[in-house]
């Protein structure tokens, strides 16, 4: 009988030990979970029999389970279960002090089987807890990051996709426009956030996200993953285009040169990837007029005038390039905009020349109409000089012919 118990402990060592190899989760972990379970165990079948506040130990080893009654040292007794006395702990031990706990072996007899069927579900429960909380720091850490997904079905729009032990949705509004999702296609994705939730991490992805464009240019570019070049901003339109600015930290690499690649490798793939996005690569400038010219491109810019209102610039092109520097839509001077975070007007050079002629004639305008007005404020100014000498010289008369008027009275 002995040698079958002392075979069932091992087999207990074994199987905790090979839940936490299996599951990813601690073995300390496992063997005090399964302790605070049969603490549990011992107070619902044993409370009547013995001490409420109890230890439990097992050997990490052997197996062997014990329980142990904790009773606290105190001045004067008021629980006789949970409380022994100073005096009558120093009978026990004198090295006890005051608050000290007093130990004592209570394990009943066929302990470990009673506790073992209690136990089971509380251990089941924190292994699934353990599993959960692994799960969402393992996917935490993957937070702005890729990962490889394999799809799974599609349901109302959403594409359920696999990530291994656990699952997440693609929704619509993630989803790239026409892009075509069949089972077990293995896609990338951009996780945006991972929540923590009763029943497993919940993982937001994305394949819309400016995010993916960056990740996958630093898992394909050398340069970017070491930092020698850096991607200083991103726009996109999901599907449709993509414009990146780049920098080099070092005067000796050119940064459009290490993204695209060797004969354009690097890029294809990325574009492969993006099922055939097209993709903008310029070069970031710390000079606004030269940043803004560049994130035009493929257009040629011939001027760059910076407005007095905040973040608002006027954009100069040739006649033929008005099309290709606004895009098909606007979608390249909206996508250049985001990417610059400025405000840009663009005119073809016939359309500047026509509103600075319009400008000047509007001005000069202003100009002869203020000139005419102060004329005109002249002339006034000089028939109320004539008035008021007229209105002298009539007062002047006036009392010369008072004056004559007395003498002849006289």
């Amino acid at each position: 009988m002995a040698k079958a118990t002392e075979k069932k402990k091992d087999e207990v060592i074994l199987a905790l030990k090979a839940i936490a190899e299996e599951k990813g989760i601690s073995e300390e972990m496992l063997f005090e979970t399964l302790e605070d379970a049969m603490i549990a165990a011992y107070k619902k079948n044993y409370v009547n029999s013995g001490a409420q506040n109890v230890r439990v130990n097992i050997d990490r080893e052997t197996g062997e389970i014990k329980v142990y009654s904790l009773r606290q040292v105190v001045e004067e007794v008021m629980d006789p279960q949970d409380e022994i006395s100073l005096d009558e702990a120093k009978e026990i031990n004198p090295a006890y002090e005051l608050l000290d706990f007093v130990e004592n072996e209570v394990t009943p007899a066929n302990f470990a089987r009673v506790a073992a069927q209690s136990a089971k579900q509380i251990v089941t429960q924190r292994i699934k807890e353990a599993e959960r909380s692994i799960l969402y720091n393992q996917y935490h850490e993957k937070e702005f990051d890729v990962i490889t997904g394999t799809v799974q079905r599609k349901d109302k729009g959403n594409v359920y996709i696999s990530l291994g032990k656990t699952e997440t949705v693609l929704t619509p509004s993630e989803q790239i426009p026409g892009e075509r999702y069949e089972f077990n296609d293995k896609i990338l994705l951009y996780i945006v956030e991972v929540k923590q939730n009763p029943k497993g991490p919940m993982i937001s992805v994305s394949r819309t996200h400016p995010g993916l464009v960056k990740r996958l240019f630093e898992k394909e570019v050398p340069e970017i993953y070491e930092g020698i070049v850096e991607i200083k901003a991103i726009s996109r339109e999901a599907g449709s285009r993509t414009k990146i600015a780049v920098h080099s930290n070092d005067p000796e690499v050119e940064p459009m040169g290490a993204c695209v690649g060797p004969r354009g490798t690097r890029v294809q793939n990325i574009v492969n990837e993006l099922r055939n996005e097209k993709i903008d690569i310029i070069k970031w400038s710390k000079d606004p007029k030269e940043f803004i010219a560049n994130a035009l491109s493929p257009s040629k810019v011939l001027d760059v005038i910076i407005m007095d209102e905040g973040n608002s610039c006027k954009v100069i092109v040739d006649d033929n390039q008005l099309s290709l520097a606004i895009g098909k839509e606007g979608q390249n001077v909206r996508l250049a905009a985001k990417l610059t975070g400025w405000k840009i007007d663009i005119k073809s050079r016939k359309q500047y020349e026509a509103e600075v002629e319009a400008k000047a004639e509007a001005e000069a305008n202003e100009a002869m109409a203020a000139e005419e007005t102060e004329v005109v404020a002249d002339v006034m100014e000089a028939d109320a000089v004539i008035v008021d000498a007229e209105d002298v010289a009539f007062d002047e008369v006036e009392e010369d012919i008072e004056t004559e008027a007395d003498d002849t009275d006289l």
